[in-house]
């Protein structure tokens, strides 16, 4: 429900989505499997709201490791943009409007949690894990001490993420065309001393970091290949650091391979400029200098309009040192309906003459009530999308 609206929900649904939507007739089509008596009818999703979404299949099938991300990640932020950051850098390698977004279905939970032990664990059968991390024993079998282990064994990989890729047959079916491998990396490795004691922080290094994980990527898509349904398929596997626990931006991709059809070494590494930043920063590097001090007036503006205090944070993701995205975050005490919309007049006014016109922009103001208002103004433009809730 809204308070009023100024733009048609139709037209406001395409803006959120970033450009038209395209509405395509529903397609009944099997999906193959190893088994074909386990082969099932599906369906390709109507629409692709933007050439920057995949289409999907219905009924949704949900990741076979489904629920670990949230334990095995930190932050709220890193979860989203784990799985997001990889969509992104699958883009380059399957084309949106050649392939199917599935969530991974070949790495089980038992599978993520094995990879993700250390080369010593065994389970209580003392079958070997096959972990992916570090062991943490010495060359005489000796456990490291803990301070030993953060320097030179520390837990390198927190999680992997599957995403599946899907593409079209000539008799009507959709099979498996590539797949998405995230690896979530440790920026800092967290330990006790003894046990139930206070946790210490050990940073990993980045070129450290950086050359644990290329090993890492080498044996998981090893692993991947000896798999008959994975024997032949493309796959994207990308290096995900992820921040510290207290973060409140995510961390980034910072390089990816490509491992070809029927290939089991992988690509050259492509490096990944991203960031994410908080806005307003008190001593910004040149890279964000120019976009702070915007933020800075946008800020200073916003602050006229009240007569006590009101947080401004904002959070941009730059791609090659470009501000691409800008999310910014108003709390404010609750206000009548009038109060609101001449708020919302004044506050859309501020930005579009404030803040940077060749960026994605989306504000939300917030009180103890919940959502207040949302504006989203796409890339160049001067038409802001405005949402007053009720």
């Amino acid at each position: 429900m809204t308070r009023f609206r100024w733009v048609s929900v139709l037209v406001a649904a395409a803006i959120l989505a970033g450009c038209t939507p395209s509405f395509k007739q529903s397609t009944e089509v099997v999906q193959q499997t190893d088994d074909a008596e386990e082969a099932e009818t599906t369906h390709i999703t109507s629409r692709q709201l933007s050439e920057n979404y995949y289409r999907t299949l219905t009924p949704y099938k949900e990741s076979a490791s489904r629920g670990l991300i949230v334990s095995n990640i930190y932050t709220k932020y890193d979860v989203k943009e784990v799985e997001n950051g990889l969509m992104r850098i699958s883009q380059n390698v399957f084309e949106t409007d050649k392939y199917f977004f599935q969530e991974g279905q070949y790495l089980s939970a038992n599978t993520v949690s094995y990879w993700l032990a250390r080369e010593n664990q065994t389970t209580d059968k003392g079958e070997d894990l096959q972990g992916l991390n570090p062991s943490s024993l010495d060359a005489n079998g000796k456990e490291l001490a803990p301070t030993v282990k953060a320097v030179e064994a520390p837990v390198y990989l927190a999680h992997i993420v599957e995403q599946n890729y899907l593409t079209m047959t000539d008799d009507n079916k959709v099979k498996l065309g590539g797949m998405s491998i995230g690896l979530a990396l440790n920026s800092i490795y967290y330990y006790q001393k003894e046990k139930y004691g206070e946790y210490f922080e050990e940073p990993i290094p980045n070129e450290k970091l950086e050359a644990a994980a290329k090993e890492i990527a080498e044996e998981v898509v090893a692993r991947l290949r000896t798999r008959s349904e994975l024997a032949d398929v493309p796959i994207v596997i990308g290096l995900f650091k992820q921040q510290p626990r207290n973060s409140i931006v995510p961390g980034t991709y910072f390089a990816y391979s490509v491992v070809d059809s029927g290939k089991s070494g992988l690509g050259e590494w492509q490096k990944i400029n991203e960031a994410y930043v908080t806005f307003p920063m008190s001593s910004p590097v040149e890279t964000y200098r120019e976009d702070n001090d915007k933020f800075q007036n946008f800020k200073q503006d916003i602050d006229k309009y009240f007569s006590n205090f009101t947080s401004v944070i904002g959070t941009g993701f730059y791609q090659n040192n470009k501000l691409q995205n800008l999310e910014v975050e108003i709390p404010i005490q609750f206000y009548g309906t009038t109060e609101i919309i001449g708020f919302t007049q004044y506050l859309t006014d501020v930005m579009l003459k404030q803040l940077p016109s060749d960026v994605t922009i989306t504000v939300s103001v917030t009180s103890v009530n919940g959502p207040e208002v949302l504006i989203k103004k796409e890339r160049n433009s001067d038409k802001p999308f405005v949402h007053i809730y009720e």
